[in-house]
């Protein structure tokens, strides 16, 4: 990852317009200021000014360098004014900025905060334990407050740790986006593009997508995570995750954007052995007394599917197992004989080949919205934005 320090001395260059005018703020030799910028563009690989008589003018690279230092330093501006108890930040000690603008002490806080344990946070990172200590000792230092408690469960955030540890995350985000964008303008997408899948997406939307993707660009790699909505959803607001794809939400929620692909017809799904799958016409008498694998509840299917029955003036149907593995459901219909309600898409190939079968029993109006959801005000690097618009080509 890219060095934090060096990025924020590279601004305070462009600010002041030269090497030695920005030495004086940064509180560093000439020399020392230059070695800096010289270390970033040897790292990013591309030069980020032009040394001209009227001073140093930042590229097109550099200029991509400061407009995500701005959003790391929204981030951490955040923190050390909370820390300086809402005043400006310069009421803390200058060095407790010096201390927070180090990729490194982020990502330990930002393990700590997962992992709630210093040694399995040093194997990661590759350094002892005592060192995660330190690093730690170092931000609560800067920053007068505790960022976590020892518990028997391990150390656990604070408040402000939980609240700081993400602005922290973000930040990260931040400079992995930088990288992309610099391979991008380098005429390379690279980098590691982490999704949220719900299940309607595993199928055939986002595995096309990613063919197709990566086809045109064979550097990028993808990371699918299959976890609840919740999860994802917190993953997404702290940086961890683009962008999500699935149902939507109906709930507005402010700290998320919201695109639409396509609207997803549901149906009552069984083996092809079961005996329902050989009538020509279904009813709700067919359904009373059957054994089904659904959703889990809270989810936007099984909302909608209660409020279907309730509104046909038939109960909510009671599973016989609740969840949200499409491998599970399978099995539960080719083995156990039970029923289900899933979209077509999911089951998409084993209705081509015959082993499940769509009933014969309308759902008119139960429909769900399947979408994509970023982080309002995100500003996702090329790749993600090329696997976005792979998934908008492959959608139905």
């Amino acid at each position: 990852m890219l060095a934090l320090r060096h990025i924020r001395t590279l601004s305070a260059v462009a600010r002041a317009g030269g090497v030695r005018s920005s030495s004086e703020s940064l509180r560093r030799a000439p020399s020392a200021v230059s070695r800096a910028v010289a270390l970033l563009e040897s790292a990013l690989g591309m030069p980020l000014f032009e040394r001209k008589g009227r001073g140093m003018l930042p590229t097109p690279a550099g200029a991509l360098v400061l407009a995500r230092f701005e959003r790391v330093q929204d981030e951490l501006s955040a923190v050390l004014e909370e820390a300086a108890g809402g005043a400006k930040a310069q009421a803390l000690p200058d060095s407790a900025a010096d201390v927070l603008y180090d990729e490194r002490r982020l990502r330990a806080a930002s393990l700590l905060a997962e992992l709630h344990h210093m040694p399995s946070v040093g194997r990661q990172l590759g350094v002892s334990p005592s060192a995660v200590s330190s690093v730690l000792a170092r931000l609560e230092g800067a920053l007068r407050q505790k960022l976590f408690l020892r518990t028997a469960s391990g150390l656990i955030p604070t408040d402000a740790g939980t609240r700081w540890t993400l602005h922290f995350d973000r930040a990260l985000a931040e400079l992995r986006y930088l990288e992309d964008e610099i391979a991008a303008a380098r005429g390379s997408l690279r980098g590691l593009i982490t999704v949220g899948t719900l299940p309607l997406a595993r199928t055939r939307v986002l595995p096309r997508a990613i063919d197709a993707l990566r086809l045109a660009h064979p550097g990028l790699r993808i990371h699918s995570l299959e976890s609840p909505y919740e999860e994802l959803h917190a993953g997404l607001m702290r940086g961890k995750v683009d962008f999500i794809i699935g149902a939507l939400r109906p709930a507005a929620d402010p700290s998320l954007s919201s695109e639409t692909l396509f609207e997803d017809e549901l149906g009552v799904m069984a083996a092809a052995t079961h005996p329902l799958a050989r009538k020509r016409k279904l009813d709700f008498s067919d359904l009373r007394d059957q054994s089904w694998v659904l959703s889990r509840p809270g989810t936007p299917l099984r909302a909608s599917l209660d409020q279907f029955f309730v509104s046909h003036g038939e109960p909510a149907l009671v599973p016989a197992v609740e969840t949200g593995d499409l491998a599970l459901v399978r099995g539960m219909l080719m083995e156990g004989g039970m029923l289900t309600v899933l979209s077509t898409h999911q089951l998409r190939y084993e209705v081509d080949s015959g082993h499940v079968r769509v009933l014969p029993f309308p759902m008119d109006g139960l429909r769900r919205h399947i979408g994509l959801v970023t982080r309002a005000g995100a500003q996702l690097p090329p790749g993600t934005l090329a696997l976005m618009g792979e998934i908008r080509s492959s959608s139905p």
